[in-house]
């Protein structure tokens, strides 16, 4: 799929055919689209398929007057079951008269900026287009780690009245979020050094402060997703210690009661014989084996309790 934009005198808005300064945005192209754009733009064809790994790395490369950089963005899938939380790989290939954009799926970034929720977007101005790109997934990481931290602290509200395993599960997928977001921040942060030391963009000198801003609120995102992580993981492991005392005081409790059972149990056990015992022929037999089982289970209970096991 591919969609064209370009900004009229006030907004962004979809055009019909490819000209000068606009934004081509190629969503899970084809191989004729591939090869369409490749072959109009003079790009490498590894250009534009490079994007489409989920696994790529951060990274950029340039090969004559075309320039690549490859962006982990963040990604949110409500109809996934466990991991919601993600992220993605955003090709950004900057040519002498277009910009292109090149994902696998729909991007949350980019979908933020065609729904006209982003101002000030301009694709002719291709450095600073970027670097608005950058600038608001990192915000974006920003975000979604807080909605991870609301996340987590409803489901910790949760696992102090559970026993069950199904919170430290969805923990868990939280957790994994966690490392997706840290490690592609991280893959960032590392490109962006890399580029702002570059030649590749070509920066206005207002565009140097807003590369400064990208830089410190990746950071400020890298920061975060390691807090949350050591503050999640400390919290997994102290209510899988939780539920593992709670399950030894269930277990204890269980065992006393059997224990106290047991002893009347077993004196009626023994009167069950078909033999001679003593008391069998009083009249008062029962109520002096019922008295016995009694007294007997009455002794285990204070036994238990002397020792602080009920």
């Amino acid at each position: 799929m591919i969609r064209i934009y370009k900004r009229n005198d006030e907004e962004l808005e979809e055009i019909e055919g490819m000209e000068k300064g606009c934004w081509i945005r190629m969503i899970a192209p084809t191989e004729e689209e591939i090869t369409d754009v490749s072959q109009q733009f003079d790009i490498p064809v590894d250009f534009i398929k490079d994007p489409l790994d989920r696994n790529e790395r951060s990274r950029t490369e340039i090969e004559g007057s075309v320039t690549l950089i490859i962006l982990r963005t963040p990604h949110f899938d409500p109809e996934e079951e466990n991991v919601q939380f993600t992220t993605m790989t955003l090709g950004i290939i900057i040519c002498e008269t277009v910009i292109i954009t090149v994902s696998l799926k729909f991007n949350d970034i980019l979908e933020k900026i065609t729904s006209k929720r982003v101002k000030n977007i301009n694709p002719a101005k291709k450095s600073r287009f970027v670097l608005q790109l950058f600038y608001h997934s990192a915000l974006t990481y920003l975000d979604y780690l807080n909605r991870i931290n609301a996340r987590s602290s409803a489901i910790e509200d949760e696992l102090h009245e559970s026993l069950k395993n199904e919170e430290l599960i969805k923990l868990l997928n939280l957790e994994k979020s966690l490392v997706y977001i840290s490690t592609s921040l991280k893959a960032n942060e590392l490109m962006m050094e890399k580029l702002q030391k570059s030649v590749f963009l070509h920066l206005y000198p207002e565009d140097e402060d807003l590369f400064d801003d990208v830089i410190i609120e990746n950071r400020q995102a890298i920061e975060v997703a390691r807090i949350h992580t050591d503050i999640l993981t400390g919290t997994m492991d102290a209510f899988a210690s939780v539920i593992s005392n709670n399950l030894n005081v269930v277990m204890k409790v269980l065992t006393s009661v059997t224990i106290i059972l047991m002893l009347p149990t077993l004196v009626a056990s023994i009167y069950g014989m078909n033999i001679n015992l003593p008391f069998s022929g009083s009249a008062y037999a029962f109520e002096i084996m019922m008295g016995v089982s009694l007294f007997s289970a009455l002794m285990g209970i204070f036994f238990l309790y002397r020792k602080k096991w009920i």
